[in-house]
C-alpha cells in the first residue's frame, strides 16, 4: 500500500512537470512597444490542446485560444490610441505577465555599419547627444548578430527604456530617426528594433529561395567572396535575424546599405527583392525609407559607388511605398562612415512624416532625375521636387554628355525654369546624359529645401 502511494505521488509529480509552461519570443518582453491603432499579434509555445488566455490592461478583457498540435498558438488582440504604460498577462498551467508596455508607433533599423554605428563609435556631438538620451518614450530591442541556414523561430534580446547607457550603444540613425518622428508626432512612444550587421551585402539579408530562383541574383551573389567579418551566403542574416520577427507588426523600415554591394551591376534588382521579401513575411506593403549611400573613395574603382547610387534612384520607381534619404551634402569623401548620423535620421524621419503619417507637407525629397528632352546640341533634364532648383558651385563640372559613341564629355550647363541645359563643343549630336557620375561626387545641385540632388544617367 505504502509502495502504492509513493508511486502515485511520483506520477503526480511527473505529470505536472510534463504540463508545459506557456512561453514567449524574446521580442515580447517587459518595457516593449505595440503598434498602436491596430490589431497586433501575439504568439508563442504551450502544450498542445493548452489554453491560453491573454489580457491587456488597456482594456482588460480576455482573448483566448488554445495551443496547435505543434505546440504553438497565435491569437490577434486590438490596440487603442498611443499610451501606456500598460501590462499583458499570459496565463496558461502558468502565468506571464509584461510590465511597462507602451502603444506606440514601431520601426525596424536595419542594415550594415552605418546603420549599426552608435554615438560609442564617435558622431557629431556624440557625448552630448548621450548625456541627454533619457527618453522613456523611446524603446531599444537589439538583435544580435547571428546566422542560420534555414528560419528561425526566435532570437534573443529584450527591450530597454531610452537611457544613456542604452542609447550609447543603439544605432545613432534610428535614435535620431526616434526622435524627429516625436517632434511632429507629439510624443508618441517610438519602438526600434536594431538588426544590423557591418560590412554585409544585401544577399544574407534576403531569403536564399527568392537569389536561387532568379537567375540574375544568384549570378551576383556567386560573386560575393568569403569574409572575416561577416556571411556572405545568402539568406543567412534573414534567417536569424530578421524572419523571427515576421510576425511583430510595425510601422515600416529604415535601412541604410550598400557599400558592401560596390561592384554590382544589378544592385536595383537585388534590393527590389529584399524588399519585397520582407513585405511578403510581414505580409504588408508597410514603408520602407533607405538611405543612399554617400561619397566615398572606392580604391581604383571609379564608379562603383555611383552605380549603387544610381540603383537606390531606381528602386524608387520600381518599388512602391519606398523613400529615399541623400547624404552627399553631409559626408566626408574620405570617410565611409560619415559622423553625422543626425542629418540621416532626421531626413529619413522627415520621408515618414509627409508620406506615411501625412504631418506636414515640406519638400523632404532631393532633385530627382525625370526625363531629358533633346534639342539640337544641348540637352535640357528635367526633376522631380525640382522647385527652387539652384547650383552650390559657381561653375558646376557634375553634368557630361555623350554622342552615338557612348563616348561621355563635361558639359556647361545652366539651369532656367528648373531645367538643367547641358551642351558640349564636344558633342554635336547628344543622346545621353550623366550626373555626378563618380564615386566621389558630391552633388552640386540643390533645391530649395537645400537637398542635394542624385547620381544619375539617362537611359
Amino acid at each position: 500500500m505504502k509502495n502504492n502511494l509513493i508511486a502515485f505521488v511520483l506520477f503526480l509529480i511527473l505529470s505536472n512537470t510534463a504540463f508545459a509552461n506557456v512561453t514567449l519570443p524574446n521580442v515580447f518582453s517587459d518595457n516593449m512597444v505595440l503598434q498602436r491603432n491596430t490589431e497586433v499579434t501575439i504568439w508563442g509555445w504551450a502544450n498542445p490542446q493548452e489554453e491560453v488566455v491573454v489580457t491587456p490592461s488597456w482594456n482588460n478583457q480576455t482573448y483566448k485560444i488554445k495551443a496547435s498540435n505543434q505546440a504553438k498558438w497565435e491569437i490577434k488582440i486590438p490596440t487603442p490610441k498611443e499610451g501606456g504604460p500598460y501590462t499583458i498577462s499570459i496565463k496558461g498551467y502558468n502565468e506571464l505577465v509584461l510590465k511597462n508596455i507602451l502603444i506606440g508607433e514601431v520601426w525596424i533599423c536595419s542594415g550594415q555599419s552605418n546603420m549599426e554605428m552608435n554615438a560609442g563609435w564617435g558622431i557629431e556631438n556624440g557625448d552630448a547627444v548621450v548625456k541627454n538620451a533619457t527618453n522613456p518614450n523611446i524603446r531599444f530591442f537589439s538583435v544580435p548578430k547571428l546566422t542560420a541556414t534555414t528560419p528561425q523561430n526566435n532570437l534573443s534580446g529584450n527591450w530597454t527604456e531610452c537611457t544613456p547607457e542604452t542609447m550609447k550603444y543603439f544605432s545613432a540613425t534610428g535614435y535620431f530617426f526616434a526622435k524627429r518622428l516625436q517632434e511632429d508626432l507629439k510624443n508618441v512612444p517610438i519602438g526600434l528594433i536594431g538588426s544590423n550587421w557591418g560590412g554585409t551585402p544585401a544577399e544574407i539579408w534576403t531569403p536564399e529561395e527568392v537569389i536561387q530562383k532568379d537567375a540574375v541574383l544568384l549570378e551576383s551573389a556567386k560573386t560575393r567572396k568569403e569574409e572575416s567579418y561577416g556571411p556572405n551566403q545568402p539568406g543567412r542574416a534573414f534567417n536569424a535575424m530578421i524572419y523571427p520577427l515576421g510576425g511583430f507588426k510595425i510601422a515600416g523600415v529604415i535601412w541604410y546599405q550598400g557599400e558592401s554591394n560596390v561592384g554590382s551591376s544589378v544592385y536595383d534588382k537585388t534590393f527590389s527583392a529584399l524588399i519585397t521579401s520582407w513585405r511578403k513575411l510581414w505580409n504588408y506593403e508597410f514603408p520602407f525609407y533607405y538611405v543612399q549611400i554617400a561619397p566615398y573613395k572606392y580604391g581604383e574603382n571609379h564608379f562603383g559607388g555611383t552605380i549603387i547610387r544610381d540603383a537606390q534612384r531606381k528602386v524608387l520607381q520600381e518599388v512602391p511605398n519606398t523613400g529615399m534619404a541623400m547624404t552627399s551634402d553631409i559626408s566626408p569623401i574620405d570617410n565611409i562612415h560619415p559622423k553625422d548620423k543626425k542629418s540621416v535620421g532626421t531626413r529619413l524621419a522627415n520621408l515618414a512624416l509627409v508620406n506615411t503619417y501625412k504631418t506636414n507637407s515640406a519638400l523632404v525629397n532631393g532633385p530627382l532625375y525625370k526625363g531629358i528632352k533633346i534639342e539640337k546640341n544641348k540637352i535640357l533634364v528635367t526633376f522631380d521636387y525640382a522647385d527652387g532648383l539652384h547650383f552650390s558651385d559657381t561653375k558646376p563640372n557634375q553634368f557630361e554628355i555623350a554622342g552615338a559613341d557612348g563616348v561621355f564629355y563635361e558639359g556647361t550647363s545652366v539651369i532656367k525654369n528648373n531645367t538643367v541645359i547641358v551642351q558640349s563643343d564636344k558633342v554635336k549630336t547628344p543622346v545621353k546624359v550623366r550626373f555626378a557620375w563618380k564615386n566621389t561626387d558630391q552633388s552640386q545641385l540643390f533645391n530649395k529645401a537645400n537637398l542635394p540632388a542624385s547620381s544619375f544617367i539617362s537611359e
